[in-house]
């Protein structure tokens, strides 16, 4: 039987799992820092989608479609309780955002990681997460909404040919790591309005991340 998607899983966000991903084996060390407030902006706003405490309309603009808040009570996280409070704070679109939510934001993620005790040699995290990669890119294994996420966020960021221990990486994978940035993520995975708005979300900073990097 296959792994049960969660939207938070042993107290990590997708957020930390892409710092995870990011970090060099050194610890200090960051791939793309200077994409790094769009994919870790788009990290936040997709858990909370993933939540369902943010909603998109349906407007297609070029900073993407607006996001709204959702949902009552207090969420799980204090990093994502920040997040919604920026959001709840006035309707804005999701580039803005990613920029509001994720300029400085690699140093909270980071402390985050020191303090669980994350950054060491052996990161048996990461490599549960980098074995979940794996399977979808290398093997077609159908993305749960939150391994999607992170592939695409992941993608977006231009780092996965530079990470260290190296990733899945040939014209197959590139192409099935493209498509679900750009949010196709399967029939399954986007069953939900919020797995659609998800996958929407990772969609707009993907192409936020391109536009960075041109």
């Amino acid at each position: 039987m296959g792994e049960k998607p969660t939207s938070v899983r042993d107290d990590l966000l997708i957020v930390d799992d892409l710092m995870l991903l990011l970090m060099d084996d050194d610890g200090v060390s960051i791939q793309t820092a200077g994409t790094l407030h769009d994919a870790l902006g788009g990290a936040v706003l997709t858990e909370l989608a993933l939540l369902g405490r943010i909603q998109t309309d349906n407007s297609g603009v070029l900073d993407g479609p607006r996001v709204t808040p959702s949902g009552e009570g207090p969420l799980p996280d204090p990093l994502l309780q920040s997040a919604y409070d920026t959001v709840a704070e006035k309707p804005q679109r999701v580039r803005p955002l990613l920029v509001a939510l994720g300029t400085d934001l690699w140093w909270v993620v980071l402390d985050r990681l020191v303090d669980r005790g994350l950054l060491h040699p052996a990161r048996p995290e990461e490599a549960q997460l980098r074995a979940r990669i794996r399977r979808v890119l290398e093997d077609g294994e159908a993305p749960d909404p939150r391994t999607a996420a992170i592939i695409g966020l992941l993608f977006a960021s231009g780092a996965v040919p530079s990470l260290r221990p190296p990733l899945p990486w040939t014209s197959a994978t590139v192409t099935r790591a493209s498509e679900i940035g750009r949010g196709h993520w399967g029939s399954e995975a986007v069953s939900t309005a919020v797995t659609r708005t998800a996958a929407a979300i990772v969609a707009v900073s993907a192409a936020s991340v391109a536009t960075t990097t041109r």
